[in-house]
């Protein structure tokens, strides 16, 4: 029998919450690592570049977001790029090279050794994403990986791979965000503690 709309909701919110917990008891050292190598690679003036698909590429531009601007307290700018907002770029590679290519034109335009390549993809398996990553490495950029499932062909290429093993997407979704919240928090903790250099 299906649940009745409060019964529903007080699941999602329940599944929602034991995903974060599964998350918290085994992946919380990943995350730490993650934001710290952002610290270290914005301290040494390269940039964070983020790149997904769908919900994921809202999640790279959320990210770019908090970095460029804040997130909870006032620092310096961050040096961050999503590569899904401009779309006269996207729409010109995916008709020139193909939907493939959208992101690994822009590492190859945009990445510099030092700089990190952030990719997101709730499956693990999004070819473009994929694709950029590999680039990135070849151009000497750390790259970070936030996947879902069993994290896929992303988190094996990735040198630091944050995978929320949830087989439903919403619930994959919901603790990325909370993942790259608390990256932000970190990094912004480093800033205002004045671990994080000018980047100059």
């Amino acid at each position: 029998m299906p649940l009745d709309g409060p019964d529903m909701l007080r699941q999602i919110f329940e599944e929602s919450a034991a995903a974060h917990q599964r998350f918290a008891a085994g992946g919380l050292s990943m995350v730490m690592e993650a934001a710290a190598a952002i610290s270290r690679t914005l301290a040494s003036g390269g940039k964070v570049i983020a790149f997904g698909n769908g919900g994921s590429a809202a999640d790279a531009q959320h990210l770019a977001a908090e970095l460029v601007g804040r997130f909870e307290g006032e620092r310096r700018a961050l040096a961050s790029i999503a590569l899904t907002a401009d779309a006269a770029v996207v729409t010109a590679i995916a008709n020139d090279y193909g939907y493939d290519k959208v992101f690994v034109r822009q590492i190859e335009g945009l990445g510099t050794q030092g700089d990190i390549a952030f990719g997101i993809s709730t499956s693990g398996r999004s070819p473009n994403v994929l694709a950029a990553l590999e680039a990135a490495k070849a151009r000497g950029m750390l790259t970070i990986a936030l996947t879902g499932r069993d994290g896929g062909p992303i988190a094996r290429a990735a040198d630091i791979p944050l995978t929320v093993h949830e087989e439903s997407t919403p619930r994959v979704q919901e603790v990325h965000r909370t993942l790259l919240h608390a990256m932000c928090s970190v990094v912004e903790q480093l800033v205002a503690l004045g671990n994080v250099g000018s980047g100059a």
